[in-house]
């Protein structure tokens, strides 16, 4: 019996990580899983599946997000990027996650793979702290709701640029939905620090991390107070 879950991964143009990926959901017994398109690029048949769907959609990783989940028909909702890894154990917490079927947000411990500096075990502790001690789990962490819970909050919001994830969690802490770590984790690409450097790129994310924090968490409880008026 599959699970009542939809796996939505945005792709973006000329992104073919999702290849690899796929292989990797096999086991997660998953209602459908719905690559979110930003273009017209052409999915080869040896690559699909019979529960795999393919939309296509306005660039930008929220509208994408939002389409997937859309066009999804389960009612729990599992977004995962593009070049995730995931592992047995990952979909067995999903599993376990959704069969419990509390009204909240799960994610993944954020581990990386070894195709960047030596020093990528300071960034994902960095992201342990980040979500289970400040409550901001990332979408690179494999965020996984129902379906109310996602559409309660609205979605993702389009308007606010890079940040959509954060932004979505800074809503969910305003509304009350509970965060969930679920004790697994998912690896992800340290290309970006090979390629620019690790101390520029972890110093960057710091610093947009904090200015997206201030900037979300003053519109999330500016857009809760409205609702309640």
């Amino acid at each position: 019996m599959t699970a009542n879950v939809a796996i939505v991964i945005p792709v973006g143009p000329g992104d073919y990580a999702w290849r690899g990926l796929l292989p990797q959901l096999a086991s997660a017994d998953s209602d459908e899983i719905i690559l979110s398109m930003a273009d017209g690029d052409a999915v080869f048949t040896d690559a699909l599946t019979s529960n795999l769907r393919v939309i296509h959609s306005e660039a930008g990783r929220a509208r994408q997000l939002n389409a997937g989940a859309h066009a999804a028909r389960a009612q729990w909702l599992w977004f995962l990027h593009a070049d995730s890894c995931v592992g047995v154990e990952a979909i067995q917490a999903m599993q376990a996650f959704v069969t419990n079927n509390e009204p909240a947000i799960g994610y993944f411990d954020l581990r990386f793979l070894g195709d960047g500096p030596r020093w990528m075990a300071i960034n994902s502790f960095g992201a342990f702290l980040r979500s289970r001690l400040l409550g901001l789990p990332f979408g690179d962490q494999g965020l996984l709701m129902p379906r109310r819970v996602f559409e309660s909050l609205g979605g993702f919001d389009d308007a606010v640029g890079k940040g959509e994830d954060h932004a979505l969690i800074w809503r969910a802490r305003a509304q009350g939905v509970p965060l969930r770590a679920l004790g697994a984790s998912i690896r992800t690409s340290a290309r970006k620090y090979a390629e620019h450097g690790w101390w520029r790129t972890t110093w960057q994310h710091l610093r947009m991390t904090r200015a997206q924090a201030l900037r979300f968490s003053r519109l999330a409880h500016s857009q809760r107070a409205g609702d309640r008026q």
